[in-house]
């Protein structure tokens, strides 16, 4: 952004709050000078004064990012927020197309986040007998929990350094995308509330740094962090970052649940000095993250590779994130980790319904596939390949409330990572303004200005919360179920209605393989046919 073009939008967001103090200050002199009427003046005087004051304040306060970047302006944004229920209530009576409206997941986060009551009065907001609502069974004989501090370790029988690992993580968002408070604020509240932070594949800034938070470091094709100058991967700068306390796992990632298969590129004119140090690259041309990994072209190359960095990182658990695509290409890396001994510890599964922020619409809305079918697909395939006791699974892709974290758990998922919870929870008001670099939260933006909105000590201790707040009603979810940890929902607790008078269990809606069944030979329609096209030394399909 150019200094003129700031100069404007400064002066655009402020000037409520200047017209409102200029008038104070004319208004003042005039009733002081005799220069117009007394009686006519001291009304708009008192009206601009408490204007300019509010401006004041809202500049200097700390809670509301909003308030901060548009003092005066931005109080009209909590009013209309004040006034949506009761404007829905009295115009729609609580219906759309005859029909309640669902609960807002957002506001529940924003509760939690902010250590509120996320409790609420009379019923479901729900139509129960509609097609897709889903429910999970209660206990007659419900649990009592003492804590809610679900852990799991993660690292396979190959890793030397195993992490005992929150089962709610920061998911992959990098520096660049989020400003720097944001990646302050998220740390800091990891560090709080001892939980993870995934850098995404941006690099590992000190921002990320600051406040010893546990760290995640996602390693994407553009090797940020650890790249020499051509854009390979370089041995010596991984190690210089993965053996760093903080470091606690690697991830490797091969794609994104919002653009899989879809590489990025990072204009020469937006490589300010500070990217282009973090992630290692040069300022005086375009930076571009490959679709693929320069690293490895086949399976086999990418199962060396995880074992290349589990020793390069001092025996650190290393997996790798990916959304599913061909199933014959996930299959053959099976085939690989069969083939050679060498397992990651863990994989990501991201869904499609992941966020991102920018990526062409059909990428978006149409590539990639969905969470809970990618996450049952890759839980099989390690069952079925007699592979699952050794890898853990985590799942991300819009999971928000406890209930979607028992889901997915239930379907396979050994934790979640997290992005729009704990987004919500820094202040984003889902602008949509990601990739313009104009975020009126401070959240997406390079903007020193407006990031400045944004209060690390604040947000932090909101990030905090909301860990803690989601899994305190996740405790309460399995305590009600009659469990004594999440991991111990199954898919036969969880129910879907398919139509207006039938219910299916999710144990019918994703069958399960049986252990080594891909091993002796299945039947099953979902893995039989790329089972059998899939092989460990290419991703290309083979002929039968």
């Amino acid at each position: 952004m150019s200094v003129e073009s700031l100069k404007l939008a400064v002066s655009a967001r402020f000037m409520p709050f200047t017209i409102s103090l200029v008038l104070t200050l004319l208004f003042g002199a005039l009733i002081l000078t005799g220069e117009a009427s007394y009686t006519v003046l001291i009304a708009p005087f008192f009206i601009t004064a408490f204007l300019t004051v509010v401006g004041i304040h809202d500049i200097f306060q700390t809670k509301r990012a909003i308030l901060r970047n548009y003092p005066i302006a931005g109080h009209t944004r909590y009013i209309m927020e004040d006034l949506r229920p009761k404007i829905r209530q009295y115009f729609f009576e609580g219906e759309k197309d005859g029909r309640p409206f669902p609960r807002d997941k957002r506001s529940l986060a924003y509760q939690r986040a902010k250590g509120q009551l996320d409790k609420r009065p009379f019923g479901t907001e729900y139509d129960v007998y509609e097609p897709r609502y889903e429910w999970i069974s209660h206990s007659l004989a419900p649990t009592h929990l003492e804590t809610s501090n679900f852990r799991v370790r993660i690292g396979g029988p190959d890793c030397e350094k195993p992490y005992s690992s929150s089962i709610l993580n920061i998911s992959a968002m990098s520096f660049g995308s989020l400003s720097a408070n944001a990646i302050r604020a998220l740390n800091t509240g990891a560090k709080m509330g001892g939980f993870a932070h995934d850098t995404g594949e941006g690099g590992l800034s000190p921002y990320h740094r600051e406040n010893g938070g546990d760290i995640i470091w996602e390693i994407g094709s553009g090797y940020f962090g650890c790249r020499n100058p051509d854009g390979s991967f370089s041995p010596e700068r991984f190690t210089e970052t993965a053996t760093l306390d903080q470091v606690k796992m690697i991830e490797i990632k091969l794609s994104q649940g919002a653009k899989p298969g879809h590489g990025g590129v990072l204009p020469m004119a937006k490589i300010t000095e500070e990217i282009a140090r973090i992630r290692g690259i040069p300022m005086n041309r375009d930076c571009v993250s490959p679709a693929g990994h320069p690293a490895f072209s086949t399976p086999l190359e990418l199962v060396a590779f995880i074992r290349q960095l589990r020793v390069l990182s001092g025996g650190k658990p290393v997996g790798f994130k990916l959304c599913i695509g061909h199933a014959h290409e996930f299959l053959a890396i099976v085939k690989a980790m069969l083939e050679t001994g060498i397992t990651p510890d863990f994989i990501v599964v991201d869904g499609k319904e992941g966020g991102t922020g920018a990526a062409p619409s059909e990428y978006i809305d149409h590539i990639g596939m969905p969470l809970r079918e990618g996450l049952t697909f890759v839980h099989n395939a390690l069952i079925g390949a007699g592979l699952r006791d050794r890898i853990k699974i985590g799942a991300s892709g819009m999971v928000i409330s406890a209930f979607d974290i028992g889901r997915v758990m239930a379907l396979g998922a050994d934790w979640v990572n997290m992005a729009r919870g704990f987004m919500f929870a820094i202040g984003c008001i889902q602008s949509q303004s990601c990739h313009t670099d104009m975020c009126p939260v401070g959240v997406a933006t390079q903007d020193q200005h407006r990031q400045r909105a944004l209060v690390p000590a604040d947000k932090a201790t909101r990030v905090k919360q909301f860990h803690n707040k989601t899994l305190e009603a996740l405790a309460e979810v399995v305590a009600g179920a009659g469990l004594h940890h999440p991991s111990e929902f199954e898919p036969f607790h969880f129910h879907k209605r398919i139509n207006h008078s039938q219910v299916t269990t999710f144990t019918h809606l994703y069958p399960a393989l049986a252990p080594g069944e891909l091993l002796t030979g299945t039947y099953d329609v979902r893995f039989k046919l790329p089972w059998d096209i899939a092989r460990a030394h290419t991703f290309q399909a083979s002929p039968i």
